[in-house]
């Protein structure tokens, strides 16, 4: 794929993601809105997103994030990036539905390829890996580079997760070159936490329980102990990400309600399960080690329904296992 041809001619350009943007989302956006405005001067370029954490504020082009999306004329070339058309927020799907031409670039293992043009590469560690592939080297500066920098990071987890390549490292040096405070970055935007969501993750962790046989953990944040902290979602990312790091789980379920018996649910694990194919059965997605989907129901039927789809994996996981043991 090539962005600019894609877009020759264009006057006007959309770009979004998906609906609670993290990491990734947020960096992979705002990275092709800064090349955009760079290399297309003369185009109107519009990100929609809903807020963002302030912990990105400090990307570029973070205050020219639009979440009210209430421009009705159709653009002429529509992005969604890190996402399928789906998971966009309700109001830049009718903008979506207008475009002259669609484009989706992804590395969700679960996006089949949606929109007139796609660019969906399972192999790569994040969206923000594929947009630094797709644009010339010459355009690149610190804004640009931190941008997508940002996006690496959450979702390799600081190049720890599997989905981290070498040549994931190699993007990694060649932006740090660009000379912004990486190490700050990390700190503040992947590792900090304000006293307030410390507090929740505390809530989190002694609140969690076990179940098969130590291998699994699951806890769960209701609306009226959200209210009480006063926390949003934005708040809450990484809590599954110290519950996986507990010794001797192989697999995390995190979940936050959002409305009557519905209910946000993030997993993490590790080879254990392939977590995409839990998530997906349930209509989300995401990695093999890292997904997430909504499901409705009481707190106790969406557990014992993901419950099924572990205890699926991890048993013939161990079926596998013993088999190799009796034929050493």
């Amino acid at each position: 794929m090539n962005i600019l041809q894609e877009c020759q001619g264009a006057s006007r350009v959309a770009i979004t993601g998906h609906v609670r943007p993290d990491g990734d989302c947020v960096g992979s956006c705002l990275a092709l809105y800064q090349y955009l405005r760079k290399k297309m001067p003369q185009a109107q370029v519009r990100v929609y997103l809903e807020k963002p954490a302030e912990i990105f504020a400090c990307v570029k082009g973070f205050d020219d994030i639009d979440s009210q999306c209430e421009d009705t004329d159709p653009y002429d070339v529509f992005f969604v990036l890190d996402s399928v058309p789906e998971r966009m927020m309700e109001p830049a799907g009718k903008l979506f539905d207008k475009a002259r031409k669609t484009i989706n670039i992804d590395h969700h293992i679960s996006n089949t390829g949606t929109c007139d043009v796609f660019r969906v590469v399972p192999e790569a560690s994040s969206t923000a890996e594929l947009i630094y592939e797709l644009i010339d080297r010459e355009s690149l500066d610190a804004d640009l580079a931190m941008a997508i920098y940002i996006g690496i990071i959450h979702d390799t987890g600081v190049f720890q997760y599997s989905n981290t390549s070498p040549r994931t490292m190699e993007i990694g040096a060649d932006l740090i070159r660009w000379g912004f405070d990486f190490p700050r970055l990390i700190l503040e935007t992947f590792y900090q936490r304000t006293y307030l969501q410390s507090q929740v993750l505390g809530r989190v962790l002694l609140e969690s329980v076990r179940f098969m046989d130590g291998k699994c953990i699951v806890s769960c944040l209701d609306r009226k102990i959200m209210d009480f902290y006063e926390v949003e979602h934005a708040d809450l990312d990484g809590i599954v990400n110290h519950l996986r790091n507990i010794k001797g789980i192989h697999c995390a379920v995190f979940m936050y309600q959002t409305g009557v018996l519905e209910y946000k649910v993030s997993l993490r694990s590790d080879e254990w399960v392939d977590v995409s194919k839990v998530a997906a059965f349930f209509g989300g997605g995401g990695h093999m080690r890292a997904a997430g989907c909504n499901m409705k129901g009481t707190f106790h039927d969406c557990v014992n329904n993901l419950s099924l789809h572990i205890k699926e994996q991890m048993e013939s996981r161990l079926s596998v296992q013993e088999d190799g043991d009796r034929q050493e």
